[in-house]
């Protein structure tokens, strides 16, 4: 999952970057809301997490264009106001979600993944391809009844392909998809990652590379 956090509190801002990415998501933090609008133009976002009083663009106006556009991606909203007006005002913009600050972290990761999970085409809440099972929710895979200890990265990619079983998802994509801006489009990190996921998953082996395509799991339909 592609995350974009809007928030003007450098040290929330990183604090919530570093939580998700933990949790295996993909996140890009920006501190206002001219830099979020250039971000949202060039990347594609399954979720935004957008403080409402930004410099720059407000997050009210950011929110608003999503709407317009008609945009797939998802907005969780933070303020720091609790009032049943502000709620009505953020959703009323286009908000799919609203969050008053101060927040708990585990609500915002299961706000964030629930608006994820509605930015793309429904899949089962488990997923599965032979004798290999991953809980997205509770951050468990395994395979044989052997739990799989998998890195963030490792598990969002495993994530990635089990959700689309038989067809092909690029080098590209995936580099997208599982990592953040600070990835270098021209390095080998997606090949070497697939590398130790199939090691972890030991024989035999699922995942495919397809030549010049990318990788799958399972047969094509």
């Amino acid at each position: 999952m592609r995350v974009l956090v809007v928030e003007d509190f450098e040290v929330l801002a990183r604090s919530i970057g570093t939580g998700l990415r933990r949790e295996g998501m993909a996140v890009d933090v920006v501190l206002d809301g001219t830099d979020a609008l250039e971000r949202l133009a060039v990347t594609r976002y399954d979720v935004v997490v957008l403080d409402r009083d930004l410099p720059g663009v407000h997050g009210d106006e950011i929110c608003g264009r999503l709407a317009q556009d008609r945009c797939a991606t998802r907005v969780l909203m933070l303020t720091a106001s609790d009032t049943v007006q502000d709620r009505v005002e953020g959703l009323g913009l286009g908000a799919d979600d609203y969050l008053p600050k101060p927040f708990a972290f585990a609500e915002l990761v299961a706000r964030v993944r629930a608006l994820g999970r509605r930015a793309s085409p429904p899949v089962p809440p488990t997923l599965t391809y032979g004798d290999i099972t991953l809980d997205p929710a509770r951050r468990v895979a395994s395979r044989g009844g052997r739990r799989l200890e998998l890195s963030p990265r490792e598990f969002a990619l495993l994530e990635c392909l089990l959700a689309v079983p038989g067809l092909v998802i690029s080098a590209e994509e995936l580099l997208e998809r599982v990592w953040d801006e600070a990835a270098d489009p021209f390095s080998s990190a997606v090949k070497h990652t697939v590398h130790r996921l199939r090691a972890k998953l030991g024989d035999p082996p699922v995942i495919e590379t397809v030549r010049e395509g990318g990788y799958r799991v399972g047969s094509p339909s």
